[in-house]
């Protein structure tokens, strides 16, 4: 079996954030759909409270960390990551928090 590499971004968003998240990414800049190695991805929405996953799949994990390394990555999180500097500037908790976990797909 060709090995496949997935990274899940578990994202908690504040309760007044959640409607900005979901406008970031319905509006994204597909950075991440011209990365080399780059498969698909899913933006999973909680139920109930709870956080986001991000679910990107690729062929490899050189190719993952390659668009963490690379200025598409920069270009795809610059709004989020600018709403991030401006809470930080008032004195306000941040708005998102997220944790990254890795995995290798090893059935089907």
């Amino acid at each position: 079996m060709n090995k496949k590499f997935v990274a899940i971004n578990y994202i908690a968003c504040e309760q007044h954030y959640r409607q900005r998240f979901e406008e970031l990414f319905a509006t994204r800049a597909h950075a991440i759909d011209r990365m080399p190695g780059f498969v698909d991805m899913q933006v999973l929405r909680p139920n109930q409270d709870g956080e986001y996953l991000i679910v990107s799949h690729w062929e490899s994990e050189d190719a993952f960390k390659s668009w963490t390394n690379s200025p598409a990555f920069l270009e795809g999180h610059k709004r989020g990551f600018e709403d991030l500097r401006k809470a930080k500037e008032r004195g306000e908790q941040a708005p998102m928090r997220s944790s990254f976990k890795t995995y290798e797909v090893i059935a089907r």
